[in-house]
């Protein structure tokens, strides 16, 4: 008998904590099938069996679970997960494509703006990942997985401003604007066709889905920051608009890895 348990889970409001959930239930046995909606702080288990070792698992999170409703669930209802799980494959592998191709050209033309803009897209493939890789593999081996990338993230990002500060006090190179705004515009693309593949997936509605639609929009709008900054440097002549957004990118890649590590834990 399949059964629909439904969680609200207050201190659950970004892909972090719902990859710490999905580890934690790995260890569960006759769970088919988890469905998040962040904005709501609501989890769907269908599962078979009883509810009790799975409220257990939960609440040892402390994220302040509670156990809302169990009743009997409709096996077709659980249908769309390998539809959902396709499209978060190939969103991974856009992510992943566009950090190699923007740190490479990033490092090529001068551009803090493209190779802080690639860590953030290696942040969006960690968190995808994360949540992908493995399946059926022992927690252990997940959260040193998480652990690994985390810092690996924390690494770079701090490599990349220490790099922004020795640019802005030693180096006078100007970014080539050129290769800024065609990367990006390329990024911009890639980002568009991964919304427009999360849009016409069967799970669209739900939240887990419609966060990785809002991870890409974030992303599309840093790509189109990085395309005026490389405006800004064509008309100012100046090193200033790359570094600047440069900086702003990787503070969101630090927040990115400061919340993986959390899955170590």
């Amino acid at each position: 008998m399949l059964y629909k348990s439904t969680f609200h889970i207050r201190k659950m409001d970004c892909p972090s904590e719902e990859s710490m959930i999905r580890m934690q239930l790995d260890q569960v046995k006759g769970i088919r099938s988890l469905d998040f909606d962040l904005s709501n702080r609501m989890l769907d288990v269908y599962h078979e069996g009883g509810v009790d070792l799975i409220e257990q698992k939960i609440g040892s999170l402390n994220l302040a679970s509670e156990l809302v409703s169990t009743a009997k669930a409709d096996p077709e209802m659980i249908g769309s997960q390998r539809d959902q799980r396709r499209v978060l494959w190939i969103v991974l592998w856009i992510n992943f494509g566009f950090f190699l191709l923007e740190m490479a050209t990033g490092w090529i033309a001068g551009s803090m703006g493209l190779v802080a803009d690639s860590l953030d897209m290696l942040a969006d493939a960690f968190v995808y990942g994360i949540s992908l890789y493995a399946v059926g593999k022992a927690v252990e081996t997940k959260k040193r997985i998480a652990t690994t990338a985390g810092y690996f993230q924390l690494i770079l990002a701090m490599l990349g401003f220490i790099e922004v500060i020795r640019r802005f006090f030693f180096l006078d190179m100007i970014p080539q604007f050129g290769t800024m705004i065609m990367i990006s515009f390329l990024a911009l693309l890639g980002n568009g066709l991964c919304l427009y593949l999360l849009n016409r997936s069967s799970g669209k509605e739900e939240a887990h889905m419609k966060a990785s639609m809002i991870f890409t929009s974030n992303d599309i709008l840093i790509n189109i920051g990085v395309i005026l900054s490389g405006v800004l440097v064509f008309l100012t002549h100046s090193k200033l608009p790359d570094l600047m957004i440069g900086a702003v990118v990787f503070v969101l890649v630090v927040i990115g890895a400061l919340r993986i590590l959390k899955l170590g834990k």
